[in-house]
């Protein structure tokens, strides 16, 4: 009975931690959207309203997701195609290609990342993240390939992996940073041979620094995280006002709505440098607020983990938890100057769209892991109430007399 109450605990935990982070962006987003003629008023902006509404989609899709039974993606099929696991992994290879298509890909701001579907455009290296996550939760799990072995079965299984991180790297080199620091985590958590991921860890590293190395722009990221202020007007423009915006912002900040760096001077101010935003309005308490509820989706992940029985379940909530956790610290990272710059949003906080409706999807798979339990094929939802037999009352000392009597009675 206290196992089941910890458990519902975890899943309500999760949710809280989601819907505040949701509410925060909505909020944070508003005001940095708005202008100087909005900051009296507070008359919310377009671009608030837009996010608002996708927000509201994140958390249909974050409640729709986690009321389905997370066993069906594992579910090992007879034949390969018929996995759904496979076919995911199929349609985000398929999708990331087309990305790059001339007049099939959209171009925004010079990268070629989205697709448009109808009124809405979909990034799909959004989708490649959990996918990864998805793929190797199901075979370190499922362990169809001898991993033991590096070239029929260790190999194999990175192979999927390095096609989207190769179709991502293209044109987002900070998504695919992140997915492959997930995908490491995964295959540590997973018990992988180390020494097999010592003979891949530096071709990976070399291909990484040769990325850097071929586009100028990303050189220069580099090169200006060494000192901002070599170039203020250009390469170090973005990290020196993030940083006025940390400097300006103090211990209690200086109000909602009241942030400077927003009127035209804080570049990304809705997306890549939310977290700027955040600590110059609400200072410390806001940005300590806003780690403690990232740390919230950690914990929550990890007890997860720790509560699961089947290797699907536990890999998936580790791969979910991790991939969350470093998207936060790589965006927090890069506003407080502590890494050179990558382009990727704050979880559930910057301005998105489809990004924002799946990474809600992918913690409504956490939180369907942390409320079914899977053993076999017995499917028990943890939400409902353990029924316990009533103790039979016990037995009264009987005599030795009547007892010898009842044994000569039943013998005979």
């Amino acid at each position: 009975m206290e196992v089941s109450i910890y458990r519902l605990r975890t899943r309500d935990a999760l949710t809280l931690c989601v819907l505040s982070l949701l509410m925060l962006g909505v909020v944070m987003v508003q005001s940095a959207s708005a202008g100087a003629a909005e900051r009296t008023d507070w008359q919310w902006s377009a671009n608030a309203i837009k996010d608002a509404v996708f927000a509201a989609a994140g958390i249909v899709a974050f409640l729709v997701v986690g009321h389905f039974n997370y066993a069906w993606l594992g579910r090992a099929a007879a034949k390969v195609r018929q996995t759904p696991v496979v076919w995911i992994m199929a349609i985000t290879v398929l999708a990331n290609l087309l990305v790059l298509v001339p007049h099939i890909g959209v171009s925004v701001n010079g990268a070629r990342r989205w697709l448009r579907m109808g009124p809405m455009q979909i990034q799909p290296s959004e989708l490649a993240k959990w996918a990864v996550v998805l793929y190797l939760a199901f075979l370190l799990a499922r362990r169809p390939l001898n991993l033991d072995r590096f070239f029929t079965g260790f190999l194999p299984l990175l192979i999927p992996v390095a096609v989207l991180c190769l179709l991502v790297v293209i044109q987002d080199f900070g998504t695919a940073v992140l997915i492959a620091l997930a995908a490491l985590a995964m295959l540590v958590a997973g018990k992988v041979r180390l020494r097999h991921l010592i003979i891949v860890i530096p071709p990976v590293l070399a291909a990484g620094l040769w990325f850097v190395m071929h586009k100028e722009y990303r050189w220069k990221r580099i090169t200006a995280f060494a000192n901002p202020y070599a170039a203020p007007q250009r390469e170090g423009y973005h990290m020196i006002q993030s940083l006025l915006s940390f400097a300006t912002g103090g211990w209690t900040g200086r109000g909602l709505g009241n942030g400077i760096q927003k009127l035209g001077y804080l570049p990304e101010d809705t997306t890549d440098f939310i977290f700027a935003v955040i600590c110059e309005e609400l200072g410390i308490f806001g940005a300590m607020l806003t780690i403690a509820l990232y740390l919230g989706v950690l914990y929550c992940a990890w007890q997860t983990v720790k509560m699961k029985a089947d290797n699907f379940g536990r890999l998936l909530a580790f791969g979910v938890g991790t991939m969350v956790t470093l998207q936060a610290l790589i965006n927090i990272a890069v506003a407080t100057v502590s890494v050179p710059t990558k382009g990727l949003s704050l979880p559930l906080v910057s301005a998105g769209g489809s990004g924002l409706i799946i990474t809600c999807a992918a913690l409504g798979l956490l939180r369907s892991v942390s409320r079914f339990k899977n053993a076999g094929d017995e499917v028990v939802e943890e939400a409902k109430p353990l029924r316990i037999a009533p103790k039979p009352p016990a037995r009264r000392p009987v005599h030795r007399l009547t007892e010898r009597m009842l044994g000569a009675f039943t013998t005979s």
